[in-house]
């Protein structure tokens, strides 16, 4: 098959052979395709597909390690955040503990923060921090947060064990066991791998060990969830209210008025347990209080 072209500029036609005829013929046929991709294909991964071709095979997989090395860092970043913000409010519950009306009433973006002190100078030999520099900042700023973290939860706990709240405190403990002393604060969660708060502490005991109420108050629930299994919440007053969860079975009902030292519940593996033990919180105004602060002197 020959295909003859004539054009006004030539004196005379030109012929096309058969292998000529058919890549004019694709040709035709696969430029519309192309077209549509380019408008399809976002133009940033068209870009970063080029610059990944033109790279030397080994620099590909340092540019994915290095983006998983800034992941970790952005991770770590917002959990120091979210820690901060933790801090602002405590700062916030002693303020008002203390009857400093300043602090208490202050928004967010007002109350201390604890990045570094105001700083300035001449700039000299600037250079970007290394990796392992950064890691290292990150570790050591996740230390100080510790640090304060913990030395205001003991400030907390010696405010209310001054203020009129004092008899009304939970100061025994809710299981005659011994906690895990770790298990308060910042943990890897044992069901994602996640770093997340836990906001209590964690008694294991045998399957059916007395749960005992840590001070007298009234039974505000006793049901189940998802998360906490069967569990007792006990309303002391002012805003006080102990939590105890994941028990196999609840031994009093809403509304009960409850004595320090009484049988409320059994030690269980409901709800979100990974074994028999008893989750035990103490909150104020739903704030989640350090139970090590008021058990390890006063336990009974």
């Amino acid at each position: 098959m020959n295909i003859i072209l004539v054009s006004n500029k030539m004196a005379k036609a030109k012929s096309l052979n058969a292998w000529q005829a058919g890549g004019l013929v694709a040709g035709l046929v696969l430029l519309p395709v192309v077209m549509m991709l380019l408008f399809i294909t976002p133009k940033q991964t068209i870009k970063e597909q080029g610059v990944k071709a033109m790279l030397p095979p080994h620099l590909k997989g340092t540019i994915i390690s290095s983006q998983s090395h800034l992941d970790a860092y952005a991770k770590q970043i917002g959990e120091l955040q979210a820690r901060i913000m933790r801090l602002d409010a405590q700062n916030q519950r002693l303020a008002k503990l203390a009857g400093d009306k300043t602090q208490q009433n202050a928004k967010p973006e007002q109350t201390p923060s604890y990045s570094m002190p105001n700083r300035g100078g001449p700039l000299v030999h600037d250079k970007p921090m290394s990796e392992s520099e950064l890691k290292l900042a990150i570790e050591e700023l996740m230390k100080t947060v510790d640090a304060r973290d913990e030395y205001q939860s003991v400030v907390e706990a010696k405010i209310l064990q001054q203020s009129v709240l004092k008899d009304m405190l939970p100061n025994s403990s809710p299981v005659r066991a011994g906690y895990n002393s770790s298990s308060y604060g910042w943990r890897i969660d044992p069901f994602n791998g996640h770093k997340a708060f836990h906001e209590g502490l964690d008694f294991p005991a045998n399957t059916g060990a007395p749960i005992l109420a840590a001070a007298d108050g009234i039974v505000s629930a006793a049901d189940q969830t998802p998360d906490y299994g069967n569990i007792v919440k006990i309303n002391h007053g002012s805003g006080l209210e102990t939590r105890y969860a994941h028990a196999s079975k609840i031994l009093v009902k809403v509304g009960e008025r409850v004595t320090k030292g009484q049988q409320v519940a059994l030690v269980g593996n409901t709800g979100r347990s990974t074994g028999p033990h008893l989750h035990y919180e103490i909150r104020l105004n739903g704030n989640p209080l350090d139970p090590r602060q008021y058990l390890h002197k006063n336990a009974g």
